[in-house]
């Protein structure tokens, strides 16, 4: 038998099967070469031709019920305001405490914006030698803005000022509240596999993009982002939780906001609304669609940190 291109289905399958390294073991990584392959035209090919081979494997894939110790939660804060350090970051502080207490991960990024408070993480440090990782990045961003004659210890942004926020070391008291209490394990480089179980930071930049495409790289499969102005970052390919931190911008925003932290306002405790993101992120992981899963958002979002100028 044969194909539109005349060669015999066998014989195609035998160089397919060479290009893709296809040996039956399971996690074996498909890789095709537009050189090897012949052009792009026979790349695409043999590329849906592979897939095709997949499907039924993918096809006998079943659901199963995991512990959420396999969760690695990635946490970010964007369009923050005056609220964010009272409600929706400090309620998700508690869901990563959660998620620590059952053995998952939680990771928080967005060096940047921790800048003027990074002493309050070091001294949950497990070990001097984890804490001056993360003071030696710090160090590394104070040289790095220097080099463009720039600072980061007046961050806030407009937006950020006009939502009520003054200066970097309230933004950055608010920014580490998503940490939680329990010890920093590890401090990781930008989309460095994160591997430690327990809370760890990783070098990211405040740009929110930059730093979810960094964490999800890392392994983040859950996100939560916390948003006083009304982000609707959606981050594929990572599922991703939006918290309000005020009720106004969730009720005008319902469309895009998951959870409301603004009920903190009216009395509702910070620990109810971390339960409650807590719980939210377990049900996505289970397959519950985000608001951005539903409305789409995400797909133009991926945005790797270029750092320095290009040549």
């Amino acid at each position: 038998m044969r194909n539109r291109s005349g060669v015999p289905l066998d014989r195609k399958r035998e160089k397919l099967e060479t290009l893709l390294q296809l040996d039956g073991k399971k996690g074996t990584p498909l890789a095709l070469s537009i050189q090897e392959c012949g052009g792009i035209g026979k790349t695409v090919e043999a590329g849906v031709q592979a897939v095709a081979e997949m499907l039924p494997r993918v096809n006998d894939v079943r659901r199963v019920q995991l512990p959420a110790k396999h969760l690695i939660l990635g946490t970010n804060c964007g369009g923050s305001d005056g609220n964010s350090g009272v409600t929706a970051n400090p309620a998700l502080g508690v869901a990563s405490d959660m998620m620590v207490q059952q053995g998952g991960t939680s990771v928080l990024g967005e060096t940047t914006e921790i800048y003027g408070a990074e002493h309050i993480l070091t001294r949950r440090a497990v070990s001097k030698e984890v804490g001056e990782k993360l003071v030696e990045r710090i160090k590394w961003w104070e040289w790095y803005t220097s080099m463009f004659g720039a600072e980061i210890n007046n961050n806030p942004s407009p937006g950020n000022k006009e939502g009520g926020l003054t200066t970097i070391y309230e933004k950055s008291l608010g920014a580490i509240a998503k940490a939680g209490g329990t010890a920093m394990v590890d401090v990781y480089r930008y989309a460095e596999p994160v591997t430690a179980k327990g809370f760890v930071v990783m070098d990211t930049p405040g740009y929110d993009p930059v730093s979810m495409t960094g964490i999800v790289a890392g392994g983040a499969n859950v996100c939560v982002f916390t948003t006083g102005r009304g982000s609707v970052f959606g981050c594929k390919p990572a599922p991703c939780v939006k918290v309000a931190t005020n009720t106004p911008l969730y009720t005008h925003m319902i469309g895009d906001m998951d959870i409301d932290a603004g009920k903190v306002l009216t009395g509702v405790s910070v620990e109810a609304v971390g339960q409650e993101i807590f719980e939210k992120v377990l049900s996505v992981a289970s397959g519950e669609k985000t608001k951005s899963e539903l409305n789409g958002v995400g797909e133009e979002e991926f945005a790797p940190w270029s750092i320095g100028p290009t040549l």
